[in-house]
């Protein structure tokens, strides 16, 4: 895989874990929050969708969608899909990191598994 290939998998694996950090704080923003109670739908709705880091996670997953367009357009999908394993480990990293998640010891061997058949694959 070329050197440019290689950064443009690594730009949309780290946009989409981005994207998944940035849902999260705004879900768990208070204004969010305080919604959850309302009875309307359409308040809950209206305070997510207009949520900055809202907005800025979806920024990103749109950014990561279309750097990935990129990838398939340059490498076989099966040579390029494995990568998005390394998205669900780094998002789990940065939900341990930023919002102290809990990382248990089967979520450690799940993890090194992923790692592993991401290598795997890359050298099939």
């Amino acid at each position: 895989m070329k050197e440019s290939t290689v950064l443009l998998v690594t730009l949309s694996v780290v946009l989409s874990a981005a994207a998944q950090i940035a849902l999260k704080g705004g879900m768990m923003s208070d204004t969010v929050q305080r919604s959850m109670t309302a009875e309307s739908i359409a308040i809950q709705v209206y305070h997510i969708v207009f949520n900055p880091l809202v907005i800025l996670g979806l920024f990103f997953y749109a950014a990561s969608a279309a750097v990935w367009l990129l990838v398939l357009a340059r490498i076989p999908v099966s040579s390029a899909y494995p990568f998005v394993a390394v998205a669900i480990v780094l998002t789990s990293l940065l939900g341990r990191v930023v919002y102290h998640d809990q990382f248990s010891p089967a979520k450690i061997v799940a993890t090194l598994i992923i790692v592993g058949g991401v290598v795997m694959m890359a050298k099939a």
